[in-house]
C-alpha cells in the first residue's frame, strides 16, 4: 500500500495544483464568456434597433418618393396639357394666317381690278376732254369756213 499511497501523494502534489489552476482558468473563461455573450446580446439588440430605424427610414423615404413621383406625374400631365393647348393655338394661328393671307390676296386682286377701272376712267376722261376739244376745233373751223 505504500506504493499506492506514494502514487496518490505524487498525484496530489503534481495533478491537484494543476487541476486547481485549470478550475480557476475555467471559471475565468466562463465569466469572460458570460461577458462576451452579454456584449453580443447588447450588439444584437443595437443592430435590431438600427435595423428597425433603417426600415422606418426606408418606409418614410419610399412614401416620400411615391408622393414626389405623383407630383412629378401631375406636373408632367399639366405640361402635356399645356403643350396640347400650345399645339392647338399654333394650329389656329396657322389657319388664321392662311385665311388672312388668302383674304389679303383677294383684296389685292380687287385693288388691281379697281386700279384698272380707275385708269380706264382716267383715260376715258382724257379721251372725252380731247374729243370735246376736237369738236370745238371742228366747230371753230366750220364757223370760219362759213364766214
Amino acid at each position: 500500500m505504500d506504493v499506492k499511497n506514494a502514487i496518490v501523494a505524487v498525484i496530489k502534489e503534481m495533478v491537484l495544483p494543476e487541476l486547481a489552476v485549470m478550475r480557476q482558468e475555467q471559471g475565468e473563461i466562463k465569466s469572460t464568456l458570460a461577458l462576451t455573450n452579454k456584449r453580443l446580446d447588447d450588439v444584437n439588440a443595437h443592430l435590431v434597433d438600427q435595423s428597425r430605424r433603417l426600415d422606418a427610414v426606408r418606409e418614410e423615404l419610399s412614401a416620400r418618393l411615391e408622393e414626389t413621383n405623383k407630383r412629378i406625374d401631375d406636373t408632367n400631365k399639366r405640361i402635356d396639357d399645356i403643350n396640347k393647348r400650345i399645339d392647338d393655338t399654333n394650329d389656329r394661328m396657322d389657319r388664321l394666317a392662311a385665311d388672312l393671307s388668302k383674304r389679303i390676296d383677294d383684296t389685292n386682286k380687287r385693288l388691281d381690278r379697281l386700279y384698272e377701272v380707275i385708269v380706264r376712267r382716267e383715260e376715258h376722261q382724257q379721251l372725252e376732254t380731247r374729243l370735246l376739244k376736237l369738236e370745238q376745233d371742228v366747230a371753230e373751223l366750220k364757223r370760219r369756213q362759213a364766214a
